[in-house]
């Protein structure tokens, strides 16, 4: 048996008939699914708005006396190891199994995985109990896990572990291999973003650089994919590049209103903005993708 687990639950990759972006939003927006983020306390708030604002109900619960009562009446289980300590591991790993035995929704985030022996580990490990639905990360983060080692600095790739045009067929290869292998929707994220399962692979060009200079922008991602995911879930990939494409492009938009003397800080909040106005319509007409 591999490291992933057997996944009872886990669904045979079924092709299903494709959702549009648009529907996708829309979905979100009719369903407010309510998700339970275990998330770094770095980003809880600009991922509790994040999730606001694209149509779904946050709550945020770390506590392992907690977690397992809270999962419960949630739809979805956002994970993200960015400050790990022996508490939030606990919990992740109660809210994980608990999450698993309903067949919620579950979305890993290995922040900084490859960083360090416990990043990795508990990365690791959280992918065979918990057996996500969704992992989203950067490419040396999910290189990481599809590999069991790593060189990640913080929680940016490496300069050499890039999606670039030029290696882009190997990484689509190479995404839809790994998410053939966890049985899980892949999401890479960077200057190309690349969602796949094991037999479809989205190409995104939507989002701004500047979006790096905003810490949280990765983690609100995850929260809304969560979110995305939950409301489409026979249509997981489809959900989860809506998702990206969603975040991209209110990069972008928000990046358009930005004034004489606005910041970082500003940006952030009018990405936040972006997402809240976002409708089927916008995300259709400004989504940049290719299906391979």
């Amino acid at each position: 048996m591999s490291i992933f687990g057997n996944k009872k639950e886990q669904e045979t990759n079924v092709s299903h008939e494709r959702k549009s972006l648009g529907e996708c939003l829309t979905a979100v927006r009719e369903q407010t699914p309510l998700i339970h983020n275990i998330t770094n306390y770095v980003t809880v708030n600009d991922v509790a708005n994040a999730l606001l604002a694209c149509g779904a109900s946050p709550i945020m619960s770390d506590e392992p006396a907690d977690v397992y009562d809270i999962t419960t009446i949630c739809g979805g289980l956002n994970i993200n190891i960015g400050t790990l300590n022996e508490r939030s591991i606990e919990a992740m790993t109660i809210a994980g199994s608990r999450a698993r035995s309903l067949q919620h929704v579950i979305l890993l985030d290995p922040v900084g995985a490859g960083a360090s022996t416990l990043r990795t580990n508990t990365a690791i490990t959280l992918m065979r109990t918990a057996r996500p639905d969704v992992i989203r990360g950067n490419i040396s983060e999910i290189k990481t896990l599809a590999l069991g080692s790593g060189t990640t600095k913080g929680v940016d790739a490496d300069a050499a572990d890039t999606v670039t045009e030029e290696n882009l067929d190997a990484m689509v290869k190479f995404v839809k291999d790994f998410a053939a292998k966890t049985n899980a929707v892949i999401a890479i994220t960077g200057a190309i973003d690349l969602v796949a399962d094991a037999e479809t692979c989205y190409v995104i060009r939507n989002g701004r650089p500047e979006m790096s200079k905003i810490t949280g922008t990765g983690c609100q991602l995850s929260g809304i994919a969560t979110a995305y995911a939950v409301a489409n879930p026979e249509n997981k990939v489809d959900a989860v590049a809506a998702a990206v494409c969603l975040m991209g492009l209110a990069g972008e938009i928000g990046w358009s209103r930005m004034q004489e003397g606005d910041g970082n800080s500003t940006y952030r909040n009018r990405i936040i903005d972006a997402i809240f106005n976002m409708d089927a319509k916008t995300l259709e007409e400004g989504a940049k993708y290719e299906i391979r």
